[in-house]
């Protein structure tokens, strides 16, 4: 049997395939992306397709109307092969690999942001020097009188040149010495690293090839940045982000832990973050900066615990099983070659160190750039994307935890949710007296609605309360034209009618929506809370709020504390930090010194396991209500109903 997928905007790809094949599989299988934050246990209604001709065996989901069965329409991940049949893949369903919304250099603002930060650790103490350098020397070309092996010429050259006492040629140097020098006529340039006073070839080239690059790399859950620098000068070539190739097997860490604990999925995650995403940027970015990956004599990577042992291919179910324990914190030794990157193979690869099995290595990577180990005042850093991790701290301490707030902040568990692409509302008010909302939206002039991202779902829950069209439990209270009911009385609130959507299908966000949401911005809340507590300390102590993350760029920070989500502080003790996990691996592999603190931060950070503390869950369901059931910890927000 055979499966075509006809992908909008892409050439059709065809699978060969049995009877009774799950059709979420076959498209993991043929390198189709289809987005499916619940990992394809039918939750969350993302997976749609559209049956062109053939026969599939589908039950109906409550995702999919009447009307939309008849014309097609089904959940791949419930849907099984019968036949050859034709599928179509609507573009939406693959936006998150290509045009996610991110925060990656991709602005004058982000880049100011991430100045800001670099300038901040300068003024730390951090120096932005590194051991790499790049040499141009010229030999004398043997001859029947001088018959000196090549790599002693070269040696002699390059002691000469740097004034060290000596010089080391890996194998894979050596293999391709003689045709190299003979290429170049004995004019080229050595790059590599110096030790004291030895210096370890890594790469020889031509003499005009004097590029020394390193690559900062932020792997998320969600979304993939990086950045290449000049080693040199520190100077920007190239920038570039996409979806994590992962996001097909699970929005979050735990799907993608049970996926890798399946036959062969170890392999299918590792090739899906390194294969399908890494390589193909590092590619891009290294044509855009006219370089050659060879030039790439350091990477650095800031990502979660579980991110880590998928990108080294190391098994990742103890982190989620008591006692927690990952498998690594710090791994030293680690080379490109090892991964098969596209980069030089004898470069190592630095991973920021993890702190726990829920607080990684972005964490320990953001909290560098944030600058709060330096400080004397107390801050709080609040690092949200897929998940919540949060610092706490100054100079003297800092305490860490993460929360599980599940998909939510990227539109999971909620039906008309999505990722922050093209169509997703960012932001929105509502008029009090007539309840129709303004929005923005992701894209170019004109484009309609599709669904709802994870600020733009803060601004209509924080805006849906102040107008009270919903009470604290997030119940509607309220009839009009924008509010309707289902036949069990159960209420939503229509964002764009269906001829305002770019589906042609009804944009809202209902009853069991506001309740997801509210279970995901009372996780963080409580995790503050218990990690305050935990160091008998109250909000009213707290000097600086620094918020980084995907999401964080588009967060109204004052709706966020209306609904219950931030602590009730000053609103200019907020700070948006960018994508601070991204500016901490860049000054790892731009300074030594960056790399050294960040393994001493982490060192010096306690970690703190909610799952196991005694009053998480009782803080957690305190949180559970808009903006809180202690409505005394949020005067500032009583004031703006």
């Amino acid at each position: 049997m055979r499966v075509t997928f006809q992908i909008e905007g892409a050439s059709p790809v065809t699978i060969e395939c049995n009877a009774g094949d799950n059709l979420l599989e076959l498209a993991r299988r043929a390198n189709v992306a289809i987005d499916a934050p619940c990992s394809g246990n039918g939750s969350c209604g993302k997976c749609r397709v559209k049956l062109v001709e053939g026969k599939v065996e589908s039950l109906q989901s409550r995702h999919i109307t009447d009307e939309e069965y008849e014309a097609g329409w089904r959940l791949s991940c419930n849907s099984r092969v019968r036949g050859d049949c034709t599928v179509f893949v609507p573009d939406i369903a693959s936006a998150y690999q290509s045009r996610m919304k991110t925060a990656d250099l991709s602005s004058p603002k982000e880049i100011a942001i991430f100045e800001d930060c670099q300038s901040q650790l300068r003024e730390s103490g951090i120096h932005f020097v590194n051991n790499y350098r790049a040499v141009t020397v010229t030999m004398a070309e043997p001859s029947l009188e001088d018959t000196m092996p090549d790599n002693e010429r070269l040696t002699w050259a390059v002691q000469e040149a740097l004034g060290v006492e000596k010089v080391e040629i890996p194998f894979c140097v050596m293999v391709k010495l003689a045709a190299t020098l003979r290429e170049h006529n004995f004019n080229v340039t050595v790059k590599g690293e110096l030790a004291g006073d030895a210096f370890r070839c890594m790469e020889i080239c031509g003499a005009e090839d004097t590029a020394i690059v390193g690559c900062a790399i932020d792997i998320g859950t969600t979304t993939v940045t990086m950045v290449l620098t000049d080693l040199t000068s520190g100077k920007l070539l190239a920038k570039g982000s996409s979806g994590n190739g992962q996001i097909r097997y699970g929005a979050d860490v735990i799907n993608r832990i049970i996926e890798q604990g399946k036959p062969g999925g170890r392999k299918k995650l590792q090739d899906a973050i390194i294969k399908e995403t890494l390589t193909p940027i590092i590619a891009s970015l290294c044509k855009s900066a006219g370089i050659s990956a060879r030039s790439i004599l350091r990477l650095s990577v800031g990502a979660n615990t579980t991110m880590n042992h998928l990108f080294v291919g190391v098994d990742a179910e103890p982190v989620r099983m008591e006692p927690y324990i990952p498998s690594f914190f710090g791994w030293e030794g680690l080379l490109a070659g090892d991964l098969k990157l596209p980069a030089n193979p004898l470069a190592p690869v630095m991973i920021a160190p993890n702190i726990g099995s829920y607080v990684g290595g972005d964490i320990t990577a953001g909290t560098l750039a944030s600058g709060i180990w330096d400080k004397d005042e107390m801050s709080l850093f609040i690092d949200l994307g897929t998940n919540g991790e949060i610092v706490f701290g100054n100079r003297d301490f800092l305490m860490s935890c993460a929360c599980s707030a599940g998909p939510a902040f990227e539109g999971g568990d909620i039906s008309c949710g999505m990722r922050a692409t093209d169509g997703a509302v960012e932001a929105c008010t509502i008029d009090k007296v007539t309840m129709e909302p303004t929005l923005s939206i992701i894209g170019d002039e004109g484009q309609k609605c599709v669904g709802i991202c994870g600020s733009g779902i803060i601004d209509l829950i924080s805006e849906l309360f102040r107008c009270g069209i919903i009470n604290a439990k997030g119940l509607f209270v309220r009839e009009g034209e924008r509010v309707r009911r289902d036949a069990h009385g159960m209420g939503r609130y229509v964002v764009a009618m269906p001829e305002a959507s770019e589906t042609g299908r009804e944009v809202s966000l209902n009853e069991v929506d506001i309740d997801n949401f509210i279970r995901a911005k009372g996780a963080i809340f409580s995790a503050i809370d218990t990690l305050l507590q935990s160091v008998d300390m109250t909000v009213d102590m707290i000097d600086k709020v620094y918020v980084a993350g995907g999401i964080g760029s588009g967060i109204n920070m004052k709706n966020a504390v209306n609904i219950g989500m931030f602590p009730d502080v000053e609103l200019d003790k907020f700070q948006y930090i960018g994508n601070s996990s991204l500016t901490g691996a860049y000054a790892m592999v731009m300074s030594d010194e960056a790399a050294a603190k960040t393994a001493e931060v982490a060192a010096n950070m306690t970690y703190l396991e909610l799952s196991t503390h005694p009053g998480y869950m009782d803080s957690f369901v305190a949180a559970c209500f808009i903006p809180h059931t202690d409505s005394r910890l949020f005067p500032h927000s009583r004031q703006e109903m």
